[in-house]
Parts: structure tokens; sequence; C-alpha cells
């Protein structure tokens, strides 16, 4: 129901890329029998769930009805005892190419402000415990850009087009663009950016720490980010849920009470049946087979 002129801008010089025939490997299975429209579901190794933004006509555009089935995903994935980490990625052309200009254009005042329009599109930040990794490989602007930001770690191509231009369309961001990308890169930087549109590449996305890691291909971006979900599907689930706790609180306490956060998470970990397994495993010079409890 929408054309590219719906989306947030795109640059011009972009050539268009081709979809890739496949972006797993042969052996991913489907993970869920439910019939989705706008996103796949997978997973490609034990432990590892996989979420496929999958609009290809409209570059992956973010509409509430796809936010509503990613939601759905994410949180399936949260609540099975086969998951320990997600991926979230799209197509090699465009991980989301912006939010879908169609739906808001027509909304008054009230009915964004009463519908609490956008809100549900942050609300697994606080509601998934498992960590998401973003693979993002072409586009991710507007609201795409929001969307890998959310997530825990982004991986991506040197080429990937980042930004947040929605002053062009005499707006701002709004889910969140302003507030993570200050985080991560300062306010002056920031500031250049949300006023004047202008986007980023993968390449300065690593080098200003907004992705953990740039790739020079497609294809070493999937591997990659398959290789990093995996090692950490290979570890305790307690664990690894709370790394990605202690982590996200640093963004929210002061120094010193995000230490003491942290030591209480710690010591918390010692009435876990993981802990008394890796550390037993490692005085034993063995691998730990982890309880998930």
């Amino acid at each position: 129901m929408n054309t590219l002129r719906c989306l947030w801008p795109v640059a011009r010089r972009v050539q268009a890329v081709p979809f890739p025939k496949a972006t797993l490997p042969q052996f991913v299975r489907a993970y869920s029998s439910k019939n989705f429209e706008y996103i796949q579901v997978s997973q490609p190794k034990p432990g590892v769930g996989q979420v496929t933004l999958n609009r290809p006509k409209a570059l992956n555009a973010l509409c509430t009805p796809l936010i509503n089935e990613l939601n759905e995903a994410l949180n399936d994935f949260n609540a099975s005892d086969d998951t320990t980490v997600i991926i979230l990625t799209g197509s090699q052309k465009a991980f989301a190419a912006g939010a879908d200009i169609k739906e808001m254009a027509p909304l008054t005042f009230s009915e964004a402000y009463t519908k609490s329009f956008i809100e549900s599109w942050s609300s697994f930040t606080t509601q998934v415990k498992k960590p998401i990794i973003a693979a993002v490989s072409g586009h991710a602007l507007g609201g795409g850009c929001e969307l890998a930001m959310m997530c825990d770690l982004i991986y991506c191509t040197e080429t990937a087009n980042f930004g947040q231009p929605e002053i062009k369309l005499g707006t701002i961001p709004g889910a969140g663009g302003s507030q993570r990308l200050t985080r991560a890169i300062g306010k002056s930087k920031a500031m250049e950016l949300v006023l004047t549109g202008k986007s980023f590449s993968g390449t300065e996305a690593e080098k200003w720490g907004v992705a953990a890691r740039a790739f020079p291909t497609y294809e070493a971006l999937m591997e990659e980010t398959l290789k990093t979900a995996e090692t950490i599907a290979g570890y305790s689930r307690v664990a690894v849920q709370a790394c990605k706790e202690v982590v996200n609180k640093s963004q929210d306490l002061a120094l010193r009470d995000g230490v003491e956060y942290e030591r209480r998470v710690f010591h918390g970990l010692f009435g876990s049946q993981d802990q008394k397994i890796g550390m037993k495993a490692f005085a034993e010079k063995k691998k730990a087979e982890w309880s998930h409890s």
C-alpha cells in the first residue's frame, strides 16, 4: 500500500543493490508456525532466534502492524526456553528505511497523543530480557535508525546508511532517536545530525560508537553476527540476562549507584546453579554444562 515516496528520504546517490538469494545458511529452520505478514521468524542456530523484517517493496518501512508483529515475535523468543539471544535484521538493501509516512501524515495531535502513537515501538526494550543484536545493512533511517539503537548491540556493513532525517519532514525523531544517539555520540555531533538530517555510514557508526563493529560485505555481516550470537547462546542464560541488565542500567544511574547495582546482581548470581557449575568446571578445567537456572 506504500510507495517509496512514503519513506524517510533516501540518499539518491545510493545505487540499488539486488536482494540476496538467501540471508541464512541452509540449516535454518522456521521457529514459529504463526503466519506473519511483515516479518520472518527463524532459529538459525541452537539458542539463537532471528526476526527478519520483510516489507521489501517498501524497504522495510515501519508501520504499526509490522511493529505489532515484531513485538509478538520478540516476546515469544523472550519466553522460549530454546532461545538465549535474538538477531534482528532486514535485507541487504534496507534494515528499515524509515517509518511509514502515509500512516503518520493524516494524524492530528489529539489522535497521536491520546492513542500513544509509536509508544509501542520501543516496548520491547523493557519487556525483552534477552540480548538483541541488530544486523544492519543498507538504509537505517528515521525509525529504522531508532529501531537499531533500541537493540543491545549493533553490527553493520561499512556502507550502511544511518540517519535521523525527520527535520526534512518538519518534525523530530519520535522513537528515542535524539536521546539514544546523543548518549552514543555526544551532544554536539548528535545535534548536528538531528538539525541537518545528514546521514552517516556504517564506518562512521563504528567509529563513533553507535555500532560495535562494521564489516566490508553483507555476507561478512551476517556470518559474524551469527558467530557472536552463537557464542552468547553458549553461555548460561541466567548470566547472559544479568549482563544485559547491568550494562543497560549504566545508562540510567550515576556511576556510584550503578556500581552498587552491579554488585547486588553479582551477589545474586551466587544463588544460581550456573554460577556453581561454571566455577566448578573452571577449577576442574572442564567445559561447563549449563542448567540455565
